[in-house]
């Protein structure tokens, strides 16, 4: 390998590094890198390896892991001086090749991408109660532009439709304690040892569950459910969650990439603004439930995630496998 490409080698590493702080269902980070030595150019995969058959069948929360990743790529470029632009889907022949990048030198600073950037390696999903402090509008109303600035909608619920879907996560998990399949896939992704114990990079370790809620006030998903960590405290979360909906108006992968780079970009603006923020997709693994959490007064006609936000704890890196299993060079 030549010097100008251990150069770009290097550079490329780093983006991924970057790119892979996204967040994906159960920490599976789906994703695959593939940069074309001597170009300008990723392509992003997702990893038919890591999928989840039962939470995931249709694989839709896999292509937002991914979106998410890609756009944690673009701003990593951007903050390197590159101009990521991602053409979605390019081979109708294999569903698998989600994206491909092509890196361009700026000429003109993106600040609304690269602003974000001190924001990456700080989001984490966080899992911890949250204060009844009530978000301000104004920092609403810029989690909403966020969503939009990539084609999808943020939707802030109303009281009776917030009700809706608290109940509707409530549901999703009488269903989910009632199928072995469901819980035993999430026992597997699920570590009884803490950040850094062993060998695992992947999965949720115990100290990025959270404590066990006492009562059922908010919506968080509880990891824990299948196996049980013994040591785990118990404590109040917050009696009026507030939750945001991130949808689009149809329902095909490429929709749901692009919901995956809205759902980091919301993030990331949410974790400069002081927020903590978790995801809940629990309902909308279910056929039964999905439909019936979006509002009927919406256009927006199909809702991804769910997101429960507020002022409370950062909450914990979880671990990520290294860029040489998720990158390689052609």
């Amino acid at each position: 390998m030549s010097p100008t490409e251990q150069l770009e080698a290097a550079v490329v590493t780093s983006l991924v590094e970057d790119a892979v702080t996204a967040p994906s269902m159960h920490n599976a980070q789906p994703w695959k890198f593939v940069h074309r030595t001597g170009s300008r150019s990723l392509a992003l995969y997702g990893d038919p390896d890591r999928t989840l058959p039962h939470g995931d069948p249709e694989h839709r929360a896999l292509h937002l892991g991914c979106g998410a990743a890609l756009f944690n790529l673009r701003v990593a470029a951007i903050h390197n001086g590159w101009t990521a632009y991602a053409r979605l889907l390019p081979d109708p022949e294999d569903p698998w090749h989600l994206a491909d990048v092509r890196l361009d030198q700026a000429d003109a600073v993106d600040h609304g991408l690269a602003d974000l950037h001190p924001a990456v390696r700080r989001r984490h999903t966080s899992r911890f109660p949250f204060s009844e402090e009530q978000i301000p509008e104004p920092i609403l109303d810029g989690l909403r532009s966020a969503a939009l600035l990539e084609g999808c909608r943020l939707i802030t619920p109303g009281a009776w439709h917030a009700d809706a879907v608290r109940e509707l996560v409530h549901d999703a998990e009488f269903f989910e304690a009632g199928n072995e399949a469901v819980r035993a896939e999430i026992a597997t992704w699920t570590r009884t040892g803490r950040t850094g114990e062993g060998l695992a990079t992947e999965g949720i370790p115990a100290d990025a569950l959270g404590p066990r809620q006492y009562g059922v006030s908010s919506p968080v998903r509880d990891f824990d459910a299948p196996r049980r960590v013994a040591d785990r405290a118990v404590a109040n979360f917050e009696k009026h969650p507030q939750i945001a909906l991130l949808g689009t108006v149809k329902d095909a992968p490429a929709d749901w990439l692009r919901a995956g780079q809205a759902m980091q970009r919301v993030l990331l603006q949410a974790t400069l603004d002081g927020l903590a923020a978790s995801l809940m997709s629990q309902p909308l693994e279910w056929p039964e439930l999905r439909s019936s959490v979006r509002d009927p007064t919406s256009v927006t006609g199909f809702v991804h995630m769910v997101f429960r936000l507020g002022y409370g704890p950062p909450g914990t890196a979880t671990p990520r496998r290294p860029v040489a299993e998720v990158l390689s060079f052609k």
